[in-house]
């Protein structure tokens, strides 16, 4: 069983910084996908940024030049660095983890809120 757990959530005002981490633990394949979500109220989840094991990072288009994706191998661990923060990034972080088990399987953490206000 992979367990996902994200920290680092808050309340933040706009073009302020935040960084937030999601630890994975359990088994997982090495071939793998970390990454996170958001989903803001009244709207659907959307990817934010994911970094494959064997890949490139993926950005969502509103977040690029803003936001920064990397992780930790050996601590099976992601990062999130997000600067320049307004108010249309405030959402519930969800992290995601991918991993190759002979088909594609998905473990999400429970969230962390991300508050956006002055």
């Amino acid at each position: 069983q992979v367990q996902v757990v994200e920290s680092g959530g808050g309340l933040v005002q706009p073009g302020g910084s935040l960084r937030l981490s999601c630890a994975a633990s359990g088994s997982i394949s090495s071939v793998n996908t970390m990454g996170w979500y958001r989903q803001a109220p009244g709207k659907q989840r959307e990817l934010v940024a994911v970094f494959p094991s064997h890949g490139s990072r993926n950005y969502a288009d509103s977040v690029k030049g803003r936001f920064t994706i990397s992780r930790d191998n050996a601590k099976n661990t992601v990062y999130l660095d997000m600067n320049s923060l307004s108010v249309e990034d405030t959402a519930v972080y969800y992290c995601n983890v991918r991993s190759w088990e002979i088909r594609w399987r998905d473990y999400w953490g429970h969230g962390t809120q991300v508050t956006v206000s002055s």
